[in-house]
């Protein structure tokens, strides 16, 4: 009885080994998902026709605002130029986007580490954690499209 009893116990712990290597009841079907990797790792985009130039003004602690340029391109490289008025200072920097998921853009260069929620013609600045920035001042921290990326030519 006792052999039965531990031939029972040891093909129900096989059996459930076997099952912690499944997908646990969720199908994932890797072609629905809006980002791919390049060789290096690097996720891109593809869906959306996010690429173009994006501009608008973001609020800033020691003057008046920052009148901020992106342009991503459809090679998944960035350019940001970031303007402080009354200020003589201006940055420009760029580099290559990480995608976090199919709708944020990661632009990290030289001196630029900034995460962008793609929308319908704009981007959403987020905030220090990835996340959305909410109140009386969310309307301020989005860049709206101004122009659409430029074909290469032929």
């Amino acid at each position: 009885m006792k052999q039965v009893f531990s031939y029972l116990l040891g093909i129900v712990i096989l059996a459930s080994c076997g099952q912690s290597s499944s997908n646990n009841g969720t199908d994932t079907d890797s072609s629905a998902n809006a980002t791919t990797s390049d060789e290096s790792g690097v996720q891109q985009s593809t869906s959306g026709d996010w690429s173009g130039t994006y501009e608008g003004t973001t609020p800033c602690a020691d003057c008046p605002g920052i009148k901020t340029t992106v342009v991503l391109n459809n090679n998944d490289t960035f350019r940001i130029t970031q303007e402080y008025q009354d200020r003589n200072t201006k940055t420009d920097d760029n580099g290559r986007i990480m995608w976090h998921g199919d709708d944020v853009a990661h632009l990290k260069g030289t001196n630029v580490d900034i995460k962008f929620k793609l929308g319908k013609g704009e981007l959403k600045q987020l905030d220090q954690d990835g996340k959305e920035i909410e109140g009386d001042l969310a309307q301020n921290y989005v860049l709206k499209k101004i122009k659409e990326a430029e074909l290469p030519k032929e």
